[in-house]
């Protein structure tokens, strides 16, 4: 499916390549480029997040619409008849855990429709091809989802052994000629792989520094997710279900979310097998797994009849981290908790925030304190994890009244009133809002 088919916007030309799509998996798309239609540059826009920050023209989204019919029929003409340049992307750096940072790239609004309209056409091609260990980016999946195959895949007795392992600067390394060479496989319509082109050779802002990069695609870019599950999907998926997992002995599961993955075994002579070999695989599409976060960890039931018995490591995929836990009745199951330093980078951001904006009133800051916390309750909100999350609301309650303390001496805010405040501006409560097991 596309997002115009799960937004209920069905548009009959995307339709019919996803059917023809899903016939025929080996066939070719000769005609792709007239689906990119004004009705699909205007769904495109329609998209977009409005409040994201412009690129390098400065002009916002909501800007652009306002005479949307206008700029929709200009891009489309400059589109058709090959005008179409795009602008370079601004980069900036956002932290990461560790004091390290990201490069995110940031596109002019044109582009980012652009973008938009060409990953629907590509999506109504590869949906029907990507396979169930995918689950980043794609319509109807999220990381929940990739966490509930993992808690199955336990449950099977699939993952004894895990293998958890890192892609260095994935996005950055892709190279762009296999991932063309790849493309082609099922387009081979040149308006639309000369489209492609332009967002993948396109140069790079960073502050006065203008740079243009032989590989990689812009993270941050509309269109560089699904690139990135075309790439990986060729990579790894097709290679592990294809290859790998006829020849090993015992059972095997990949999840994969984006450029994240893990791989879990039954067996540890087959998961030694495959990591001897999986760097190599990467090797070859010019990809490199971090020798220090790239391991193989015993992962079985503890006390169980497996190779893997005794002690069980943890592990660390999508925000949590995965641990076996006694039951009331005495058994055994994972359960996930928020990763400790995602929690510690949530409880730092709400500090500074609150820091930042205390001279605002009550009633603003309030507001902005909780969408901050219920959309971190939002995702890490899942069974077996409301003490991670009345971590982060007892910090968040002790930072709101340090910096509302100090932003007047006239005013005396003491623990007392500052309750009798929390009593009429409540901050969100810890529950669970995902169930992810038993289904």
């Amino acid at each position: 499916m596309t997002d115009a088919q799960t937004s209920g916007e069905v548009s009959p030309g995307l339709l019919k390549v996803a059917q023809r799509a899903k016939r025929d998996p080996e066939g070719k798309f000769n005609s792709l480029a007239h689906l990119m239609d004004e009705e699909a540059l205007t769904r495109a826009y329609r998209r977009l997040r409005k409040t994201a920050a412009p690129g390098v023209d400065g002009l916002t989204a909501e800007q652009y619409g306002q005479n949307l019919e206008e700029n929709i029929r200009s891009l489309h003409q400059r589109m058709k008849a090959m005008k179409y340049r795009h602008q370079p992307v601004k980069r900036v750096l956002i932290p990461k855990d560790g004091g390290k940072t990201r490069p995110i790239g940031i596109s002019a609004t044109e582009d980012k429709i652009a973008q938009g309209a060409i990953a629907e056409v590509l999506q109504a091609v590869y949906e029907q091809d990507f396979l169930e260990s995918s689950y980043g980016f794609r319509p109807m999946r999220s990381a929940h989802d990739a966490i509930r195959a993992l808690n199955q895949a336990t449950l099977a007795g699939e993952m004894n052994w895990l293998l958890e392992a890192d892609i260095q600067s994935f996005f950055d390394s892709i190279d762009r000629k296999l991932l063309m060479e790849m493309l082609q496989l099922r387009v081979v319509d040149g308006s639309m792989l000369r489209l492609i082109g332009k967002c993948l050779h396109v140069g790079i802002l960073e502050g006065e520094e203008f740079v243009r990069p032989e590989v990689g695609t812009v993270q941050g870019s509309v269109l560089s997710p699904l690139l990135g599950n075309i790439y990986l999907h060729h990579v790894l998926d097709v290679w592990f279900e294809r290859e790998v997992r006829p020849r090993l002995a015992g059972k095997a599961v990949l999840v994969r979310y984006a450029d994240d993955f893990v791989i879990g075994f039954q067996r540890k002579d087959d998961a030694d097998r495959v990591m001897a070999v999986l760097g190599k695989r990467m090797g070859k599409y010019g990809l490199t797994l971090h020798p220090d976060k790239t391991r193989l960890i015993p992962f079985g039931r503890p006390g169980g009849k497996t190779e893997a018995r005794g002690s069980p490591s943890t592990f660390d995929f999508l925000g949590f981290t995965f641990y076996w836990r006694r039951t009331l009745k005495g058994g055994w199951m994972v359960r996930c908790k928020t990763r400790r330093a995602r929690l510690a980078r949530a409880i730092k951001a709400v500090g500074e925030w609150s820091r930042g904006h205390r001279h605002q009133s009550i009633k603003e800051q309030h507001a902005a304190l909780c969408r901050r916390i219920q959309g971190h309750f939002n995702y890490f909100g899942v069974s077996g994890n409301v003490a991670s999350l009345a971590s982060l609301n007892h910090w968040a309650a002790r930072a709101w009244y340090k910096w509302l303390k100090r932003r007047s001496q006239r005013t005396r805010l003491n623990w007392e009133r500052f309750r009798d405040l929390l009593r009429d501006f409540p901050l969100p409560r810890p529950r669970v809002m995902v169930k992810l097991w038993g289904r």
